[in-house]
This record gives structure tokens, sequence and C-alpha cells, in this order.
């Protein structure tokens, strides 16, 4: 079965230049997860800094969870699979991140936040995406976004399902909007069989991640095993294949800012003057 998205019918497709594998690794109070964007095989991908997966159903690797930490300089994506995650920041803001959910935080000029389990046992999955800010949205005033599952919008194309995140897909708006970089975040199920293609701004980054079965991406039919990540070359779609079985996958792409980057732990900033003054203004609690 072949499913396309007609507008993308006549795009140039993208074939997959580079195949990464995440690397273990904990981070928060001891938490258990894959880092895929953000270590040594895929530093970055413009604009996106990290990307991590954690999956666990022992508690043991998830329950101490993300204590209160800040952040400056970028944006935090938190999108569930499966678990329940608590989310509280100093701006007032509280919300419960389930199975679906999507939580798109704006750090700006400065927040402090937690995500701490509210479950003991069972499944915890999900993905972590850092989004840089351009140099002149880094002070901006922080910004939370909430999305509560049923407010992600669902597009069936045949034997694939599709939920729009972020960005556009087959005429539905993602669930979260304004942001600088023009992301588009998609979730994509596939059945045993079936085809897609996804249309991506042509000057944007991209790459698809699969995080269950198997898939055939890019015009080059790169064949992608789970927990491998394809970095996408240049066009104006890609086509995403599933011919050995049911796939799932997410395909993420965003305005590169060519911009520099100077990083330390929780700050994302331009110049090391610039994270030396963030790291000032945390330590003073100006946050």
């Amino acid at each position: 079965m072949t499913t396309n998205s007609p507008e993308s019918s006549r795009a140039t497709g993208r074939e997959v230049l580079r195949v990464v594998r995440g690397r273990p690794t904990s981070d928060g109070a001891g938490v258990k997860l894959t880092r895929v964007i953000g270590q040594g095989d895929l530093d970055m991908l413009d604009p996106f800094l990290m990307l991590d997966e954690f999956r666990s159903d022992s508690a043991s690797d998830y329950i101490a969870g993300f204590p209160e930490h800040p952040h400056r300089g970028f944006e935090t994506v938190t999108y569930m699979l499966a678990g329940r995650m608590r989310h509280r920041d100093n701006q007032g803001n509280s919300g419960l991140l389930s199975a679906g959910s999507v939580q798109w935080m704006t750090a700006g000029r400065g927040i402090l936040h937690s995500e701490m389990p509210e479950q003991e046992d069972g499944l915890m999955w999900g993905f972590q995406l850092w989004v840089n800010l351009p140099a002149k949205d880094k002070m901006t005033a922080p910004r939370y976004q909430d999305i509560a599952p049923e407010q992600v919008p669902e597009v069936a194309l045949g034997g694939a399902v599709v939920r729009v995140v972020a960005g556009s897909f087959g005429g539905q708006d993602g669930a979260v909007q304004g942001i600088a970089t023009q992301p588009l975040y998609l979730d994509v199920h596939l059945s045993a069989g079936a085809s897609l293609t996804v249309p991506i701004d042509a000057g944007h980054n991209a790459f698809a991640y699969v995080y269950e079965g198997r898939a055939d991406i890019g015009a080059d039919a790169k064949r992608l095993e789970r927990g491998d990540l394809g970095v996408l070359g240049s066009g104006e779609s890609v086509t995403l294949a599933a011919p050995k079985g049911a796939a799932r996958l997410i395909v993420v792409a965003g305005r590169p800012l060519q911009e520099p980057v100077a990083k330390y732990g929780p700050f994302v900033m331009n110049t090391p003057q610039q994270i030396v003054q963030a790291v000032e203004d945390f330590r003073a609690g100006r946050f």
C-alpha cells in the first residue's frame, strides 16, 4: 500500500547522508537515556542541539527524575509516548505529561524547572529535543506550551497515521505554534507495506529517527533500524516506507540559524562572555 501527500508529489526527494546511533548516558538525578544528538558522533544539527530518548520499564532507571534546574538561550521539547511526568517551573506553570502529550518550553532569558515521574512502575518512554534560539530571541521572556494528547492533530493517509506536533502536514497545522526556527515535528506510524512522502522546506535541516520497527528512508531507500537516526540531505521532501512490517518514527526539521554557538551545561548562547553572564545571573537568583 502506498500513501503520498499530494502537495509533494513533484518535490525533490532527500536522501540519507549518514546514519547515527545514540549513546547510553544519564542525566538529571540519574535518569538513564540514549543521547542521539549532542554526542560525539553528532554534536548538533543546526538548530537542534540535543535529542534524547528515554525508555525503560524499570523504575530505578527514571524514578529520580529531573529535579529543579536552569535553562537559558534555547527551547526544550518533551514528547511522551508512555508514562507520566510532572512539569513545574518558577514562572508558575505546572503540567502533566502523559502518553501523546507535548511540552514546548522556551527558556529565553532564564527559567528554573523540574520534570518528575508521577509513577513508581511501568514504562516511561519519550523524547526530549533541544532547539536553539536565534541571538535576537535568546533573552526573550520564558514561555511554556502544554499540549494535551487530544490537542495534537492526526492525519490518516492509507496505511500511515501522522501526529502533527509542529509545522504542518496534510492540511493540518501542528499543535505547537510561534517557534522562531519554523520547525516540523511529526510522529509517523506506518503499517506494514505503507509508504509516505513528507514535504520539508528546502532550506531546513532535517532528520528521521526510527523508534520502533525498521523503515526505508529517503530517495535512496536507506534501511534504518530501531534506534537509528538518519541525517537527511537537501531536497523538498522525504519518502518513508515500511516494507518489512510496521514502523514508527519521528521526522523533525528546522531552519538553521547559522550563528555561533557557545554551550555550557543548561546554557546555550552565542559567546563565552554570555555564558559567564548566564552563570552569574543564575547564581545571583536572577532567573
